[in-house]
């Protein structure tokens, strides 16, 4: 079946396109995009007011299948994703057992292929058990279909391992993401050290523990030459760290989650443990420091860090609930709602983070674009219908969004994976 999406305002950062135009899918791919298509025989969607982007790829989900199904599944995680507008996710490999044999990857490809609604990309680990020792097998790991590698959860702290790591992923054509934390710094920390952690007499995970990690892992890729993908900053010195990174060539790329982008530690005061996550929300400047970052384009992604639980792991004293937001759902509305919005970041920057970056650093060379023979994967928003957040509404297992109840301008309309449409 032929699908015709007509009148749409495309915005396409990998070709420069921002125009009004007709685009029209078959098996899978788009076979033409003008200014006026007309084919009697396509079901038709009229985008008029609205905006077609690429389909947005959120390169850092938590699944959580296989072993801790009952915060999230392969399955649910997907409809999630489409209804938040993501036809991609890249799943991170910390579940039980960990993704670090052919056989886990083998069995996420397939569980997505059965149930799966979007496009899911595994991450397999950089370590054998995410121990930080051995390495896995990156080879086979990539030809059962692992996109790239990670320890996500768990820094690599040994610099000699992070080293021989990066060197071969420079042979496999793969890039290696890093959970930047020195924990011998964050110890038990829980939230950020400041003069709030103190007075609110709660443990601190200090800006230099992400930092540390951040400087050693740049200087390694330098010396390697090797690309490097840097998970979740939060602090100011970590930008400027990349910065001052990229200006001396080092093949560097990095991301943000929304919820660091926006929210701040002011929030912890009530001990609300749906605040809580890793690294923990920092102050006021660095969340201004972590805008600018995504404006200039020191910080390339914005990835959710989608880390369901169940409402029970969350309902205990602050120290003891464990780090995570639910972000699937939230991220695109709350991005256009605080930033694009308010002139933060253009709907062209916008784009170009959630959908082209992510596509070129995963090297999914037919996707994060709309041209002709690219897969047929799109978004489409409402730039103006405003929404309210309401968790029990959410397709996710899991509910722990400290958002519930915001008002938002701007919502995902549909979501298209494959020329099939997912969502709504």
């Amino acid at each position: 079946m032929r699908l015709l999406i007509k009148n749409g305002r495309v915005i396409d950062p990998a070709s420069n396109t921002d125009d009004t135009l007709d685009i029209l899918i078959e098996k899978k791919e788009i076979i033409a995009i003008e200014t006026k298509i007309d084919d009697e025989s396509a079901k038709t969607i009229d985008a008029s007011r609205m905006v077609v982007t690429p389909g947005f790829i959120d390169m850092h989900v938590h699944l959580r299948e296989p072993g801790y199904e009952h915060k999230e599944t392969i399955k649910t995680g997907a409809l999630a994703a489409a209804k938040g507008g993501f036809t991609s996710i890249a799943c991170m490999p910390n579940t039980s057992p960990i993704n670090d044999n052919q056989n886990v990857t083998r069995f996420i490809v397939g569980e997505a292929k059965k149930s799966a609604v979007v496009n899911v990309l595994p991450i397999a680990a950089i370590t054998i058990g995410e121990n930080g020792e051995e390495l896995t097998e990156m080879g086979e790991l990539l030809s059962a279909g692992a996109v790239a590698f990670s320890d996500d959860g768990q820094p690599v702290a040994g610099s000699q391992i992070m080293r021989r790591a990066l060197e071969y992923s420079r042979q496999f054509r793969t890039v290696i993401i890093n959970h930047c934390e020195d924990k011998d710094l964050s110890a038990v920390g829980v939230m950020n050290e400041g003069a709030l952690s103190y007075r609110l007499g709660m443990k601190g995970i200090p800006a230099s523990s992400e930092e540390v990690m951040v400087a050693r892992d740049l200087i390694l890729a330098e010396k390697a030459d090797a690309g490097i993908h840097l998970a979740h900053l939060s602090t100011r010195g970590s930008v400027e760290l990349v910065r001052q990174a990229k200006a001396r060539g080092v093949k560097v790329t990095a991301e943000v989650t929304p919820h660091h982008l926006v929210l701040d530690e002011s929030l912890l005061e009530n001990y609300d443990t749906l605040f809580k996550v890793n690294p923990p929300l920092r102050t006021r400047d660095d969340v201004l420091a972590l805008q600018e970052g995504a404006r200039d384009g020191t910080i390339d992604v914005i990835a959710t860090d989608h880390a369901p639980h169940s409402p029970d792991e969350k309902a205990v004293e602050f120290d003891l609930a464990p780090f995570g937001i639910n972000g699937l759902e939230t991220s695109v509305a709350l991005i256009l709602d605080r930033l694009v919005h308010k002139k933060v970041l253009t709907l062209h920057r916008f784009v170009e983070m959630l959908a082209t970056a992510p596509a070129r650093i995963l090297h999914l060379d037919k996707k994060g674009k709309i041209q002709i023979n690219a897969d047929a994967d799109l978004t489409i928003l409402s730039l103006n219908r405003n929404t309210v957040v309401d968790v029990d509404r959410f397709r996710s297992k899991s509910r722990n969004s400290p958002l519930h109840g915001w008002k938002l301008k701007g919502a995902v309309e549909m979501t298209i994976v494959g020329g099939r449409i997912v969502y709504p």
